[in-house]
C-alpha cells in the first residue's frame, strides 16, 4: 500500500498506546471462580446446608491507565472511522477496568449493563427484545425435546478423544499458528478457549455437538478472529476482546454454529434460560434462587451451578445484581444474521468476510470498507470453511430473506397441501 498519511500514522500510533495499556486487563479469567468453589458448594447442598458460595477476588487500581485511556479518546476524532473506533474501543476498556475495580460490590452491574446491555433490551430491526427471544427458544425446545420419537442417538468423545480430533483439524487449517487443546483437570466449564490454546475439562465426555460447536464457534471464529487481528499491520487492537465487539463475536460465533448446522435446540434453550436467570437475579433472585431455577429446568447440579456462575461471576450473590455477558449471545446472533442477509441485499457480501480481519462490530466492518480496500487494514488470513464458500452462503441467506416474507400466522393446514 502507499505510504501512511499523516493522520493515520498518529492513529497507528494510538493503537499502539491502546494496545500496551490494556494487554494486561482480563476480564473473563480475572471473573472465574477456583474449582474447589463449586465442590464446596455442592458438599453442602447435598448435606441440606444451603449457603451462598463464598468467592474472593483480586482488588485493582487502573486509575494510571484509565488517565492513559483518557488521552487516547481524547486525541481521536469520532468524525474519523479509525478516530471512532479507537474512541469507542478506549471507552469500552475505560468501563472494563471500573467493572474490575469493583468485583463483589453492587456497581459493579452498572459497569456490566455498559458494556453489554442487559435483558430486556430490543433487538436491532425487530419490535421484540432478548426475553421474547429467549422465551421463543425455551417454548421450541421443551416441545421438541419431550417428543422421544425426536430423540438422536448419543455420541460420547472423551476428552482425549476429543482433544485428537482438535488438533489434527486445527493443525491442518492454521497453517500459519499453532493451537493447543489441553485437558485441564481443573476447568470449571467444559471447554475452554484463547487465541492459541483450547482447554477440555479432564474425566467429561463430549457429545459431536459439542465437538462441532468447539470448532465453530470457539476455534474458527474466536480463535481465528484473535489471530487474524494479530497479524494487522496498523491496527493491533483488532486482536483483543474489548469489550465492546461481544455482542458481535459471540453472535457471529452462534451464527457460525447455526450456518454449519452444528447448534442443538438443547444449546439455545442454555443460552436462553442464561438470559431469563440474568433478569431474575436483577429482580432479586440470589445465587442459590438461580441454582433452583437451572434444576427445575432438567439440568444437572454441576450444570446448575456453572450456569449460575456465569450469572453472579463477578457481582454480589445476594441478588439485585448480575454479570450480564451472556444477554449478548442471541441478540448478538440474530443481529448477526441480519447483517448477512442485509450485505446479501446490498451486494455487499465481501463485508461478511471483512468481518473476520479481526475482532469489530458490525458498525467497524461498515465504516472501514474503503481501508481495508486501501490496504490500512489488511484482509483476513484466515476465512472459516463456511465463510470460503460464497455460493452456498448466499443461497442460505436468499433463501432466508424470501421465506421471512410467508407469515406462518397466515398460513392454514390446506396451504400445506402439495399435488393432488
Amino acid at each position: 500500500m502507499a505510504e501512511l498519511s499523516p493522520e493515520l500514522k498518529r492513529y497507528s500510533e494510538l493503537d499502539r498506546r491502546l494496545v500496551e495499556t490494556v494487554k494486561d486487563v482480563k476480564m473473563l479469567s480475572t471473573l472465574s471462580w477456583p474449582s474447589g468453589v463449586q465442590r464446596e458448594f455442592l458438599d453442602n447442598w447435598h448435606r441440606g446446608n444451603f449457603k451462598l458460595p463464598e468467592v474472593q477476588y483480586k482488588t485493582f487500581d487502573f486509575s494510571e491507565k484509565r488517565t492513559e485511556l483518557d488521552q487516547i479518546i481524547l486525541r481521536s476524532d469520532p468524525d474519523h472511522p479509525i478516530g471512532d473506533y479507537l474512541l469507542r474501543t478506549a471507552q469500552s476498556w475505560r468501563y472494563a477496568t471500573l467493572l474490575l475495580e469493583n468485583l463483589g460490590k453492587p456497581d459493579m452491574t452498572e459497569y456490566a449493563v455498559q458494556l453489554y446491555g442487559k435483558p430486556g433490551d430490543s433487538i436491532a430491526g425487530s419490535p421484540v427484545n432478548n426475553i421474547d427471544a429467549a422465551r421463543h427458544f425455551i417454548i421450541a425446545a421443551n416441545e421438541i425435546m419431550a417428543d422421544v420419537r425426536l430423540a438422536e442417538p448419543e455420541y460420547c468423545l472423551s476428552a482425549q478423544t476429543l482433544k485428537d480430533e482438535m488438533e489434527a483439524t486445527l493443525n491442518k487449517f492454521f497453517w500459519k499458528h499453532t493451537i493447543k487443546v489441553e485437558i485441564d483437570p481443573n476447568l470449571v466449564a467444559k471447554a475452554a478457549a484463547g487465541p492459541t490454546r483450547v482447554r477440555l475439562r479432564d474425566g467429561t465426555s463430549f457429545s459431536e455437538y459439542d465437538r462441532l460447536q468447539l470448532l465453530e464457534h470457539e476455534a474458527f471464529v474466536h480463535s481465528l478472529t484473535a489471530l487474524n487481528g494479530r497479524d494487522q499491520p496498523h491496527l493491533r487492537s483488532l486482536g483483543l476482546n474489548s469489550p465492546r465487539i461481544t455482542a458481535t463475536q459471540e453472535g457471529l460465533a452462534v451464527f457460525a454454529e447455526l450456518v454449519t448446522g452444528s447448534i442443538d435446540i438443547g444449546r439455545m434453550k442454555r443460552i436462553s434460560l442464561r438470559i431469563i436467570a440474568i433478569d431474575l437475579a436483577l429482580n432479586g433472585a440470589d445465587f442459590l434462587d438461580v441454582f433452583r431455577f437451572f434444576m427445575d429446568e432438567g439440568q444437572s447440579e454441576s450444570d446448575s451451578f456453572n450456569s449460575a456462575m456465569r450469572v453472579f461471576r463477578g457481582a454480589p450473590l445476594t441478588g439485585g445484581h448480575a454479570f450480564t455477558k451472556d444477554t449478548v449471545y442471541l441478540t448478538g446472533m440474530l443481529s448477526v444474521h441480519t447483517f448477512f442477509r442485509w450485505a446479501l441485499k446490498q451486494g455487499k457480501l465481501l463485508l461478511t468476510r471483512h468481518l473476520f480481519a479481526g475482532k469489530m462490530t458490525l458498525h467497524d466492518v461498515i465504516a472501514f470498507e474503503p481501508f481495508v480496500d486501501s490496504g490500512f487494514i489488511a484482509e483476513p488470513t484466515y476465512l472459516p470453511p463456511w465463510a470460503q464458500r460464497s455460493n452456498a452462503l448466499a443461497g442460505y441467506l436468499s433463501f432466508s430473506l424470501f421465506a421471512n416474507r410467508i407469515r406462518l400466522d397466515s398460513i392454514e393446514q390446506r396451504d400445506l397441501k402439495l399435488g393432488v
